[in-house]
């Protein structure tokens, strides 16, 4: 495993819808390793390929101790809807007021290419969805009625 540099606003990938992943290869499952690795290394809750400069639909997230991996992510269905604070390891020290699905499914693929449905609420759906918007090309400061102004991130951080 090997951690990997995370691509940060104005890098041209992040931009760029990724590609469909056709075939399982030990690449695949390299990319997978290396990208929990960098993931916690860089204490986020989530990373999507593009974030280390591949494009291809394939991303990673932090449920307590687990680390669940798809591949070919899709949001099968969603429900209810709460705006909450987000920030990214591509905008290191920037936040957001995001509004999310409460309630996701999701569909998708493991690294052997074996079918994946999971049910998430709260957070872990709120960084599903963060994930793949990054498949997409979105990125959470698109989606934010609101970037929080240093002092605002202060006062935040003290109530914390």
């Amino acid at each position: 495993m090997a951690l990997r540099n995370v691509r940060k606003n104005g890098d041209p990938v992040l931009r760029k819808k990724a590609e469909q992943v056709n075939r399982f290869t030990p690449g695949l499952q390299q990319l997978l390793d290396d990208m929990a690795e960098t993931m916690i290394d860089s204490e986020g809750a989530g990373l999507a390929a593009p974030q280390v400069g591949i494009s291809k639909r394939v991303i990673v997230v932090r449920d307590e101790d687990a680390i669940l991996e798809l591949v070919n992510p899709v949001i099968a269905s969603s429900k209810g809807n709460v705006v909450d604070y987000e920030g990214c390891l591509s905008f290191p020290g920037i936040y957001g007021e995001v509004s999310r699905a409460e309630h996701v499914q999701v569909t998708g693929l493991d690294r052997e290419g074996k079918e994946v449905r999971l049910n998430a609420k709260g957070f872990l759906a709120r960084v599903f969805q963060h994930e793949i918007d990054h498949l997409e090309g979105i990125l959470f400061v698109d989606r934010a009625s609101h970037i929080l102004t240093p002092e605002e991130l202060e006062k935040l951080r003290e109530k914390s």
